[in-house]
């Protein structure tokens, strides 16, 4: 079984680091007056945003213009970010609850998949106290095989690293996330989904979405746990 958890808004929030930090490195590449303004955030991957704020603020997004935005982007929100960034409730212990299981039966992965870059993604992560060592497959915002970058390719990359542990394919994959973006790219690979209202979309939005089940948050650790692993 792969587990798949997505990051902001479902294990943490940044209370806007992420915003700040993009705006900030646009300032000072491009623009005093970048700004994030206008630009949808939730649940997109991070190269789609970046290419977004750049057209938003009138910069041509030429490769060499989005590497130097998403290398301006990383090194912001590495030196301003940490002390924004907690924990939701509930989400270390069902992290460690999975991480139980995958001790005692090593054919059940936890995972991450989520928008950001590998950078900042494991720097939330280890903001909250979780090793990114702990999450053995691991799909980021830059990981899609295609151009452009879309969630719904990011599952089946998530699958094929858990082949190359395992030789086989997982007996089920399931994915917890924050927004209909999560759902969506569940069900476009067949995945179970777990909704998680922790966010800025709401449990009945989530649920005609199609999550197969919602959550109002992760707190429910042991119940939570017994649904993620098939119980």
């Amino acid at each position: 079984m792969l587990i798949l958890f997505d990051i902001d808004m479902t294990l943490l929030k940044t209370n806007g680091a992420g915003r700040r930090a993009m705006a900030d490195a646009g300032q000072r590449l491009f623009s005093p007056d970048f700004a994030f303004e206008g630009v949808d955030f939730a649940g997109r991957l991070d190269p789609l945003i970046i290419r977004d704020l750049l057209t938003a603020n009138g910069v041509d997004p030429t490769p060499e213009n989005l590497a130097a935005m998403k290398a301006g982007y990383i090194e912001t929100f590495a030196a301003t970010a940490a002390e924004s960034i907690e924990p939701l409730p509930g989400a270390i212990e069902l992290v460690h609850a999975i991480e139980s299981e995958a001790r005692r039966d090593p054919t059940t992965v936890p995972g991450v998949l989520t928008g950001n870059f590998a950078e900042t993604g494991t720097f939330k992560l280890r903001a909250i106290g979780l090793d990114p060592g702990q999450f053995r497959v691991q799909v980021w915002g830059d990981d899609s095989p295609h151009e452009p970058p879309v969630r719904d390719h990011l599952p089946p990359v998530g699958i094929d690293r858990y082949r190359g542990m395992h030789e086989t394919d997982p007996r089920e994959t399931v994915i917890l996330g924050d927004t209909v973006h999560d759902v969506a790219c569940g069900l476009a690979n067949g995945c179970r989904v777990l909704g998680v209202a922790t966010g800025r979309t709401d449990a009945q939005t989530l649920a005609d979405a199609g999550a197969h089940r919602v959550v109002e948050s992760l707190e429910a650790t042991e119940d939570i746990a017994r649904w993620l692993l098939g119980g």
